[in-house]
Parts: structure tokens; C-alpha cells; sequence
């Protein structure tokens, strides 16, 4: 086999290109690439001492050239399917080039079970290699996520707000809390302003992790209101038996702000100051 590795390769190239249909996405050229690399780790890890059963977990070659395939079509957007389907595309190419050079059957029956074995190793630590580096992505991606829809807004001097949109879970909540403690140190805000007009419910959770934002802002030594208290909003808190009797809470982000104004200047803001007589 160390002979017809480039033949192996190509054959493997053409069997994935032959699979375009089914979700292969990746250009020839990179196909190539893979072939080369892996067909290469495969005929170096069969040559070694390893029994069979261990050549894809110990042959460091052979083991870095099946993870390193898995990752780039998990980065690239490629289906676990198609991924399989790639390495089931290397072990008939394998067992095609066996079929080619031997006529006896006792040798072809025996490297078919060699290869079967290889190749569904492989195939075992390819999909194992996809799924963590897919969940990689999609962890980094959800944490971006979470950053870009809790922007903290400067509205006043020395007054910030972070408006938030949708459910406040643990993990939200903490990067509401860290990215509004950075705001306020960086700008030297004495009032944050959580506004939760947008968040559809509020549950005993909810209330707890807006809680521990208030505590934490008032650990930094700031101020903080929770704005968007609409009707049903106060009924369910009221309902659940949930204090925030020591938080200051507004029903519109206008109030909050007005408050605001106020803790910062010491005066009230022109449209809520008593008329001149």
C-alpha cells in the first residue's frame, strides 16, 4: 500500500467529490490537502508496531491528521453527516486499492478487517473531534451573542443603562453584571439604570439575578434602578411574594432617568421642576 499512497489519495478525492450533493462543500484543492495528509498517517500508523486497536489513539500522526480534518469541517460549517461520510469515503478507497493487489482470499479477508477496524476508529474520533469543536463554536458564539444584546448606554453624564431584550438567565445575568461594573468604572457612573421593558416576564429567578445586579452595582459604589415595571410585571412580583421594596424602581426609562438626573445634579430636571408663579 506505501506505494500507491498518491493513487489512494486521489481515489479518496474523487469518492468526496462524487458526495457534493450530500453537503461536501470543501474545494478540491483542500480535499487534496486532507487526502494526502491523512492517506499518509494512515499507511505510516499501519506500519507501525501499534496493534490495530490503538493505531488511531497512540500514532501521533495519524491521530492529529483525522482531528485536525474533523475540526476544519466543523469550523467550516460542515455537516457531521458529510464528515462521515468522508472517512466511509477513505476506507473504500483502502479497501479498493487491497482488492487490486492481492487475488488471495484469506490476505483480502484479513486487511479488510484491518481496515474496517482503522477506519472506524477513525470515524469514532472524527465525530468525537466534530461535536466538541462544533460546541466550541457555538459557546463562542452564544457568549458574543450575549455581549452584543446587553450593550450598556451612556444617557447622562455619569448616568449608564442597559436596556435588556428577552429572558435573563445565570449566564446573561453575569454578563450584564461584568460588562456594567467595566462601564461604570470606566466612566465613572454613579447611576446605572437596569431597564427591563423588554423582558416578558419575571419570575422569583428573574428577580434574584436582578438583585444581584443591583448589589453588585451598589458595591461599586453607584446607584441603581430597575425601569420598565409595567402593570403586569408588578402584579406577578407582588403575586410571588418578591421584595424590591430597597431597590428603586420606575415604571418608564423617562422616570428612571429623571431620577437619575436628580441623584447626580441634586436638582430636578427642568420638566419635573415645580412651576414658577
Amino acid at each position: 500500500m506505501e506505494g500507491r499512497v498518491d493513487e489512494i489519495a486521489d481515489r479518496w478525492v474523487q469518492l468526496q467529490a462524487q458526495q457534493a450533493a450530500l453537503g461536501t462543500g470543501i474545494r478540491e484543492s483542500e480535499l487534496r490537502e486532507e487526502a494526502d495528509a491523512l492517506v499518509a498517517a494512515v499507511t505510516a500508523g499501519l506500519g507501525s508496531s501499534l496493534p490495530v486497536e490503538r493505531i488511531v489513539a497512540s500514532h501521533a500522526d495519524l491521530n492529529r491528521a483525522v482531528t485536525e480534518l474533523s475540526l476544519r469541517r466543523a469550523r467550516s460549517g460542515e455537516s457531521p453527516t458529510a464528515t462521515s461520510l468522508a472517512v466511509l469515503a477513505l476506507k473504500k478507497a483502502l479497501l479498493e486499492a487491497v482488492q487490486e493487489s492481492t487475488q488471495d482470499s484469506g490476505e483480502l479477508f484479513s486487511a479488510a478487517l484491518l481496515i474496517n477496524e482503522l477506519l472506524d476508529a477513525a470515524g469514532a474520533l472524527s465525530f468525537d473531534t466534530y461535536v466538541e469543536g462544533r460546541e466550541k463554536i457555538i459557546r463562542r458564539q452564544s457568549k458574543q451573542l450575549l455581549e452584543v444584546s446587553t450593550p450598556v448606554v451612556r444617557l447622562w453624564r455619569q448616568v449608564l443603562v442597559v436596556p435588556l431584550i428577552g429572558t435573563l438567565d445565570t449566564a446573561r445575568t453575569q454578563v450584564v453584571m461584568e460588562n456594567l461594573l467595566h462601564a461604570i468604572q470606566d466612566q465613572e457612573a454613579t447611576v446605572a439604570i437596569v431597564d427591563i421593558t423588554g423582558v416578558p416576564t419575571v419570575d422569583t429567578a428573574v428577580a434574584q439575578h436582578l438583585m444581584q445586579t443591583v448589589n453588585a452595582v451598589r458595591l461599586m459604589g453607584a446607584d441603581c434602578i430597575i425601569s420598565g415595571i409595567r402593570p403586569p410585571i408588578a402584579q406577578t412580583i407582588v403575586q410571588l411574594g418578591i421584595d424590591l421594596s430597597t431597590i428603586t424602581t420606575r415604571a418608564t426609562l423617562s422616570d428612571a432617568l429623571s431620577v437619575a438626573i436628580t441623584l447626580t445634579t441634586g436638582t430636578l430636571p427642568l420638566t419635573d421642576a415645580p412651576a414658577s408663579r
